[in-house]
């Protein structure tokens, strides 16, 4: 009914994740490896360790080929199709990503993720961008680090994390996000979070944040108020559902 069907075979390698390429690609284009080489990355103290540049370029492939922990990036690993398109000699694990990112702490971490937004958010053309911020609850199951009992309306009594999200709605991006325990309420510790979500954007300016009630407390409207976006003064309105920022045209 359907025809013969067409069975051939091939000595050739052959992989599903050929389409990292143009992936590749891209990260050469904004110069990813001079980037990763500006920043101060933890190094390896084992003359057999890999580079620090290599694992984290490994790591973000990983996760483009579907990898949701770290474990499945043996998956990766284990193509050797996708070695020869990196011209790589060997391909790491998720023990030496573990024992690498064990290296990290929080001031790390602060310094490298702020520079690498900062990095991308130079590529935009336009300033006057929007922000959306917002919290959101991820149920938790078994001991992940961090998280408590709190509001969770999905599984009540279960551990959770209660994070903070800042989207930026103009080109559909993340602009920052804070992970914190499952019984953090929603205004908890925000204004270090705005204030450290301005530092990644830098140089972009931002025009508009929008936020629901939940943000809605006079020591961030105060903070929002006094702040000069290019000298330029914020305006805020109240409504019951959400609180709307923005800077006068």
């Amino acid at each position: 009914m359907f025809g013969e069907i067409k069975i051939e075979f091939t000595d050739k390698e052959i992989t599903p994740h050929a389409g990292i390429i143009l992936m590749l690609e891209m990260l050469r284009k904004i110069d990813f490896d001079d980037i990763l080489s500006s920043l101060c990355l933890p190094q390896q103290m084992s003359n057999r360790g890999y580079d620090p540049k290599q694992l984290i370029l490994f790591f973000i492939i990983g996760i483009w080929c579907g990898a949701s922990r770290l474990e499945h990036l043996e998956v990766t690993r284990m193509d050797g199709t996708l070695k020869d398109i990196l011209q790589w000699d060997k391909m790491p694990g998720n023990r030496s990503l573990k024992r690498y990112f064990d290296k990290f702490d929080q001031p790390t971490n602060q310094m490298v993720f702020e520079r690498l937004y900062q990095r991308f958010f130079e590529w935009i053309t336009f300033d006057n961008i929007t922000l959306d911020v917002d919290s959101t609850v991820l149920t938790r199951y078994g001991e992940q680090e961090g998280s408590a009992k709190g509001y969770n309306p999905r599984k009540p009594g279960r551990a959770s994390h209660h994070p903070l999200l800042a989207f930026i709605p103009d080109i559909r991006m993340i602009g920052n996000f804070w992970l914190r325990p499952g019984n953090a309420r929603s205004a908890n510790n925000f204004l270090n979070f705005l204030k450290d979500t301005m530092r990644k954007l830098s140089p972009r300016k931002v025009g508009l944040i929008r936020g629901d009630s939940g943000f809605f407390e006079k020591e961030i409207l105060d903070y929002l108020e006094i702040r000069e976006m290019d000298k330029v003064p914020i305006t805020t309105s109240f409504q019951p559902s959400s609180i709307l920022l923005s800077r006068e045209p």
